[in-house]
């Protein structure tokens, strides 16, 4: 669905809501010319799956349109839990083992998706088209610095480590153990 600012009887936001909380999973895509970062915050709060301000390049959009697309439909819920990991997804909360985890903005963009497709493999591309505006730097290394961070704060210190790598493929939430193409840890 691609929401534009003006529309008839409701605000794109409560179509958004509204969509979100009777469960649907349908991809949203809000095109607006409101380009303040706090419209941008609450679009995807509301549970949008892109955000993008005018002026824009059609190709832009169908590429992002075809990126979404490729995601395939994701269930919407309020809370995932994989192991002892919790996302409460409205708050933005992540706790695991009942300790809560402070997590930036970009982590924890990073961890949602990953959280969604757990137990699949996610690419480094798909977590970049995900995390990161149309100015990423796909040859940067800097999703797996936010990898490490994730690590760090999600695995450190817990036995049973969630965040996986499937080298040269990309990275797996799943408490699921012994997988030997998956290399896990902190480093």
């Amino acid at each position: 669905m691609i929401l534009d600012v003006i529309l008839p009887r409701k605000d794109r936001f409560a179509v958004c809501r509204e969509l979100r909380s009777m469960g649907s999973s349908i991809p949203v895509f809000m095109l607006t010319a409101r380009d303040e970062v706090e419209d941008r915050i609450a679009g995807l709060n509301l549970g949008a799956d892109d955000y993008l301000t005018k002026p824009y390049e059609y190709r832009e959009v169908l590429a992002r349109i075809h990126a979404l697309l490729r995601r395939g439909p994701l269930p919407y819920m309020d809370v995932i839990e994989i192991g002892d990991l919790r996302l409460e997804l409205k708050s933005r909360a992540v706790v695991r083992a009942g300790r809560r985890i402070e997590l930036a903005a970009k982590e924890y963009a990073i961890l949602e998706h990953l959280a969604r497709r757990q137990g699949q493999v996610v690419t480094r591309e798909d977590l970049s088209e995900h995390a990161w505006d149309e100015n990423y730097n796909a040859f940067s290394n800097v999703t797996e610095v936010y990898m490490l961070r994730l690590r760090k704060k999600i695995d450190a210190g817990h036995e049973v480590k969630l965040i996986r790598t499937r080298r040269g493929e990309g990275y797996v939430l799943t408490e699921g153990g012994g997988d030997a193409w998956i290399r896990s840890g902190c480093g």
